[in-house]
């Protein structure tokens, strides 16, 4: 996770509150989808995410599944609001992950709607869900996140 939390902490050098608290949640997310819970908490309830193939199922499972799969395809990524990746992801998620932030469980929701869906479209280029717990290689990452965060 080393190489995770360098590129993200050169990315959030000199930014604004918002950007970080985003990177922050970027880190987060993509810790639980390697780790299977977010750093220095406990795993949410039922297990871990397993990999962007878990996340997916979850939202699948919240009733999210078009939502999610037009984030994986090659077309436009459909909208999500906080109330329905609240509904989706659960409170002892988001609770877990806006306990590591310091902020609240609706902002965290607030905050992942906006990056959640172009997260997903930046780890399936091919449209197509990588394979167990795949990351995308260091410059592809670098690239993903200078792009969700607004610095390419």
């Amino acid at each position: 996770m080393g190489l995770l939390d360098s590129v993200i902490g050169s990315l959030g050098q000199g930014g604004g509150g918002h950007n970080n608290i985003q990177a922050q949640l970027i880190q987060a997310v993509l810790a639980m989808m390697m780790n299977g819970g977010p750093s220095g908490a406990a795993p949410a309830a039922g297990g871990g995410l397993g990999g962007l193939g878990g996340l997916l199922g979850k939202l699948q499972q919240g009733g999210l599944g078009d939502i999610a799969a037009s984030w994986v395809g090659s077309g436009p990524n459909a909208p999500v609001s906080a109330g329905q990746l609240e509904g989706a992801l659960g409170g002892d998620l988001l609770g877990a992950l806006a306990q590591q932030l310091g902020i609240g469980q609706q902002e965290v929701a607030g905050h992942l709607s906006q990056v959640l869906p172009q997260l997903v479209d930046g780890m399936t280029p091919d449209g197509q869900v990588p394979q167990g717990h795949a990351m995308p290689d260091v410059g592809q990452l670098d690239d993903l996140l200078g792009g969700l965060l607004g610095r390419r």
